[in-house]
């Protein structure tokens, strides 16, 4: 793929192309970035933090506009759009709010005499390379805390979403961000690796597959800079024997299928005792049967497209894998046949460690459950996975919840709930989901300077 493109999932009609650009271009967006800097850095902080809340404004506002440009590119429903677009606004209200309290400094209980205290200081240009199943959440959650912070940022958006990213760009400076402190590149993946070792450039953080942060954490360390990577998930959904078994059927549908299932904390291998096996497995199945794919312009609609031909046709190898090797379909298993990228809500059991579906993340509206014997068993095949970013637990006790969730390897765990997002909640995983950790307190210091200041 040469260009930037537009392609709309539900028909797949090209709406639009842009260029990459120049290898002189990017260079010239390197030095853009770090001639910015100094003079943000030293900005006042009610000034840098005003902007956040005008941005948080805009979002508000313009929430249709915003929503509409999701669907267009990725195909996200209407509704989950307009969602998106209202967590973007409370990240950006959120580091508003807590960024003079984040860079308080804070004083050290010292041996010998004298004082010392931690100053927070923001280290350089940073580079954003950010995935496209939500354009302005994977941005927001980079760009909010490290523009407070007086960072300025380089973004590196998806192929398929350059729409969502140069509006993004559009509202920064209608916000009254200064010119070069955020930069969009429809850069190639060989600029954003000479950029990387620019000495400007002080750390990149990635959200996207684990071939991809595999190959940006070789480039970082390389260059010795700071990264942060958020990477796949194939999050365990546990079931109880003494689960509410309706609300969990219900939340196990919404939790597979919510943004047609591209979502890396989206629930996608569902361990479910012995005893409520067939129960669970019959209320789920019944769940996932109200999301028939359908336009995603429409109030109505819950279940639109995947992103794009590529990722539809990714995710058919998988189910068609298991499918080959023995897998039982208790649910969908088709590509939906229209002109759109569209996939049948599916639901897999049968699946062995033979199959790639039994280790590779389901990128898309299809999930494995699984029967197991006890607790242990389904801790066990919770932890098998190369991955570790968030799982849930569903059953009446919460302390014997809370007692399990330390058994899991997981950087999230939900009780009684599906993994979600909210600024003031942490968010990252453990193995190959990743390094480090992006939204509140801990998003705010990935990419700061902790300076020690000592005072004999």
């Amino acid at each position: 793929m040469s260009s930037y493109a537009t392609i709309n999932p539900a028909t797949g009609e090209r709406i639009a192309e842009f260029p990459v650009i120049s290898d002189s271009e990017a260079a010239e967006i390197v030095r853009r970035a770090g001639a910015a800097y100094p003079a943000w850095k030293h900005q006042e902080l009610s000034v840098r933090t005003g902007i956040l809340r005008k941005m948080a404004s805009l979002h508000r506002d313009r929430a249709e506009e915003l929503a509409a440009i999701l669907t267009l590119e990725m195909g996200k429903t209407k509704t989950q759009a307009l969602g998106e677009v209202g967590l973007v606004a409370d990240i950006y209200d959120y580091y508003a709010n807590n960024a003079e309290a984040f860079m308080a400094d804070q004083p050290l209980t010292i041996s010998g005499t004298g004082t010392a205290y931690v100053r927070t200081e923001p280290v350089g240009v940073l580079i954003g390379i950010m995935p496209w199943n939500y354009p302005y959440y994977q941005v927001a959650r980079f760009a909010a805390p490290n523009i407070a912070l007086g960072n300025t940022i380089i973004l590196k958006h998806a192929r398929n979403c350059p729409q969502s990213a140069l509006i993004i760009e559009k509202l920064f400076a209608e916000a009254g961000l200064p010119s070069d402190v955020y930069i969009n590149a429809f850069a190639s993946a060989d600029q954003i690796s000479t950029m990387i070792g620019n000495p400007h450039i002080q750390g990149v953080s990635l959200t996207g597959s684990e071939r991809a942060g595999s190959a940006v954490g070789e480039i970082t360390g390389r260059h010795m800079k700071k990264y942060v990577l958020e990477l796949g998930g194939s999050d365990p959904f546990i079931v109880l024997g003494d689960a509410d078994l309706d609300f969990a059927a219900q939340s196990a549908a919404v939790g597979r299928l919510g943004n047609c299932g591209q979502a890396c904390t989206a629930s996608k291998r569902f361990i479910v005792l012995d005893e409520v096996y067939d129960e669970f497995v019959s209320k789920m199945t019944e769940a996932i049967a109200g999301y028939a794919p359908n336009d995603p312009t429409l109030a109505e609609t819950k279940l639109g497209p995947m992103s794009s031909k590529e990722a539809r046709e990714d995710l058919d190898e998988l189910v068609q894998d298991a499918i080959a090797k023995g897998a039982t379909v208790l649910a969908g298993g088709r590509k939906v046949d229209d002109n759109g990228f569209f996939y049948e809500p599916t639901l897999l059991s049968n699946v062995t460690p033979d199959m790639r579906a039994y280790q590779e993340e389901l990128f898309g509206p299809a999930g494995v459950v699984y029967r197991v014997a006890n607790e242990d068993a389904a801790v066990e095949l919770a932890n098998s996975s190369p991955f570790g970013l968030s799982s849930s637990i569903f059953t009446s006790d919460i302390d014997h919840a809370q007692r399990l969730a330390t058994r899991l390897e997981a950087g999230m765990v939900w009780i009684n709930s599906t993994s979600r997002s909210a600024p003031d909640l942490p968010f990252g995983g453990v193995k190959a989901s990743g390094v480090g950790r992006e939204l509140a307190s801990f998003g705010f210091n990935e990419f700061a300077n902790k300076k020690l200041v000592r005072i004999p």
